[in-house]
C-alpha cells in the first residue's frame, strides 16, 4: 500500500471546506479536494423555473420593509422616501432600538409629521416579524454581509420580492440556495449594486452598446477604499459610522480572498454582457502579505476585541484574474487598508478605444492611434453624445435625492419603476450570485496556492443567449 505523506493532504478553512461540500474537518486528502474542484462548474438539477425575464403584475404603490438602518440603511430611508407615491416605507427593523427610532425620526422630519411606519427592534431575530407581514411587497436587506443570504431566502419563502446589499451571498451553498429559492417561489431577487447606475459607468456602457470600443478584450475593476481606522471602531454611536459588531474587521480576521468584489465588477460584467452571451469561466487569485491590520491593531483602545492582535488572515491586497468564455480577461482587486485614494478602477479595453476611471479618461484609436488621452473638448463631446438616457432624463432628481453622486436614487427609481409597471428587473438573481461568488472562489484559490478555480453556471446554460441588457428599456 502506498504510504501517504503530508503533501497528499490539504488544510482548508471552514468556508473553503463548505464551499467544496466537505465536512467540518480541517485536513483533507488531496485527491478528495481535486475531485470536488472539478465538480464546481456543474450545476445541480433545477428545483423550479428560470427567473430570467421574470414579470409580475404591476404594483401601483410598492410597500416596503427595510431590515437594517445603521449606516447604509439609514441613507436608503431618505432615498426610498423620495419616491412617494410610487413607493412607501411601511416597516423598519433593526436589532438596536436607537437605530430604528433614528430612522423613524428621519422619516417624520422628511414628511413633516408623524409616521405610521411600524418599528421592530430589540433582538437579532426581530426582522422575521417584519418579513411575515401581509402588507409588504418588497423587503430591503441592509445588514452585515454574513446575514444577507438567509434573510433573502426567508423573505422569498414568505412570498416577498427582495433586494439585498452587496454581496448577496458569502458561500457557494448560499448562492445556490438563493437561486433555487428564487426559481421555486418565482419572486424577484436583486442585489443592490448601485455602481451599475453610476453616471460614468452608464456612459461607458452606452459607448459599448454603440460600438465605440469595438471588440472588448480586457477590463480592470476593484474596490480600493482606505477604511482601516473605521473598521476598528467599536462604538455604537451613530455619528462614528462604525460597523455593527465590527463585522467587517471580523471577516478580515478570518478570511482570505476578495471580500467585497461587486462594486467594480458589476459594471464590467455589464460591459461584457456576462450571463447574456458571455460568462465568467475561471479565476486565479493572489494575495499579498498582511501588514496594515496588525500594525494598526496596537493603536486601537485596549477594550477593543482586536487590540494588539498579531495575525489577520486577509492580506493587504487581493488580486484576481478572471477569464471569460469568450477569452476576455478581467483584473479584479480589493484593498481597504492601504493609504491609497478611493478607486473602482473602471478600466475597459477594446480594439477601438480604452477608458480608465479615477479620474475618468478616454483614448481612441481614431484620435492619434490611442497614444494619448483625448483632449478636454473631445472628452466633453463624447460625454454629451453618449450620456445614458436615464441620466439625461433624471440627473437633477438624482443629485437632489440620492447618495453616492445620485447613483443610489437612480437604482431605487429603476427598481420601483419596474415593479410599478410589471417589468423585469434590470439585474436578476443570477447576476447577484455570479458577482458575489467571487468571495469564496478567490478564498479557495488563495488557500490552494493560487490555482485556477472554475465558476459555477447559475443560469444552467442560458448565459449563451445573446440577450439585451435592460438598462436601456422603458426609460
Amino acid at each position: 500500500m502506498k504510504k501517504q505523506n503530508r503533501r497528499d493532504f490539504l488544510r482548508l478553512s471552514a468556508l473553503s471546506a463548505g464551499f467544496l461540500g466537505l465536512s467540518g474537518k480541517k485536513v483533507f486528502a488531496k485527491s478528495e479536494v481535486e475531485a470536488r474542484l472539478n465538480s464546481i462548474a456543474s450545476a445541480p438539477d433545477a428545483l423550479g423555473r428560470s427567473v430570467i425575464g421574470l414579470r409580475h403584475d404591476p404594483i401601483e404603490q410598492v410597500r416596503i420593509g427595510i431590515i437594517g438602518v445603521g449606516n447604509r440603511g439609514y441613507g436608503h430611508v431618505k432615498t426610498i422616501n423620495a419616491l412617494q407615491p410610487h413607493a412607501k416605507i411601511v416597516a423598519i427593523a433593526d436589532a438596536r432600538e436607537s437605530r430604528a427610532k433614528r430612522a423613524l425620526e428621519r422619516l417624520e422630519k422628511l414628511n413633516g409629521g408623524k409616521s405610521k411606519v411600524k418599528l421592530y427592534y430589540g433582538d437579532e431575530e426581530v426582522w422575521k416579524k417584519l418579513v411575515e407581514r401581509k402588507d409588504i411587497d418588497l423587503v430591503v436587506v441592509v445588514t452585515p454581509v454574513p446575514e444577507h443570504a438567509h434573510m433573502v431566502i426567508y423573505a422569498m419563502k414568505q412570498g416577498k420580492h427582495v433586494v439585498s446589499e452587496v454581496p448577496i451571498s458569502f458561500t457557494l451553498q448560499e448562492a445556490w440556495d438563493i437561486v433555487n429559492t428564487a426559481e421555486q417561489t418565482q419572486r424577484h431577487c436583486m442585489m443592490l449594486e448601485n455602481v451599475c447606475y453610476g453616471e460614468e459607468e452608464l456612459w461607458v456602457l452606452n459607448m459599448v452598446r454603440n460600438n465605440v470600443f469595438g471588440k472588448l478584450t480586457h477590463a480592470e475593476a476593484g474596490y480600493l477604499h482606505p477604511i482601516l481606522q473605521k473598521m476598528f471602531i467599536k462604538s455604537d454611536d451613530p455619528s462614528t459610522g462604525a460597523y455593527y459588531k465590527q463585522w467587517r474587521l471580523r471577516l478580515h480576521a478570518e478570511n482570505h480572498g476578495n471580500l467585497y468584489p461587486t462594486h467594480g465588477l458589476g459594471p464590467v460584467a455589464n460591459y461584457m454582457k456576462v450571463n447574456r452571451g458571455d460568462r465568467f469561466d475561471y479565476l486565479v487569485s493572489v494575495e499579498s502579505v498582511e501588514e496594515s491590520l496588525h500594525e494598526y491593531s496596537p493603536l486601537s483602545p485596549k477594550n477593543n476585541d482586536f487590540y494588539d492582535r498579531k495575525y489577520f488572515s486577509h492580506g493587504d491586497m487581493n488580486s484576481a484574474l478572471i477569464k471569460t468564455a469568450k477569452g476576455r480577461s478581467i483584473l479584479l482587486q480589493h484593498d481597504v487598508v492601504s493609504p491609497r485614494p478611493y478607486s473602482r478602477i473602471n478600466a475597459l479595453a477594446g480594439t477601438k478605444a480604452y477608458h480608465e476611471g479615477y479620474p475618468s479618461r478616454l483614448s481612441m484609436y481614431d484620435v492619434g492611434f490611442g497614444h494619448h488621452w483625448v483632449d478636454d473638448a473631445k472628452y466633453k463631446e463624447m460625454r454629451e453624445k453618449y450620456e445614458h438616457p436615464i441620466w439625461k432624463k433624471m440627473k437633477q432628481q438624482a443629485l437632489e435625492n440620492g447618495g453616492h453622486g445620485g447613483m443610489d436614487y437612480i437604482l431605487f427609481y429603476r427598481l420601483i419603476h419596474n415593479l410599478n409597471n410589471g417589468y423585469p428587473m434590470d439585474m436578476d438573481v443570477y447576476d447577484g450570485v455570479n458577482w458575489s461568488v467571487i468571495v469564496p472562489l478567490t478564498k479557495l484559490s488563495v488557500e490552494l496556492g493560487s490555482i485556477p478555480v472554475k465558476f459555477p453556471d447559475f443560469t444552467r446554460g442560458r448565459w449563451q443567449e445573446d440577450r439585451e441588457l435592460r438598462f436601456f428599456e422603458n426609460v
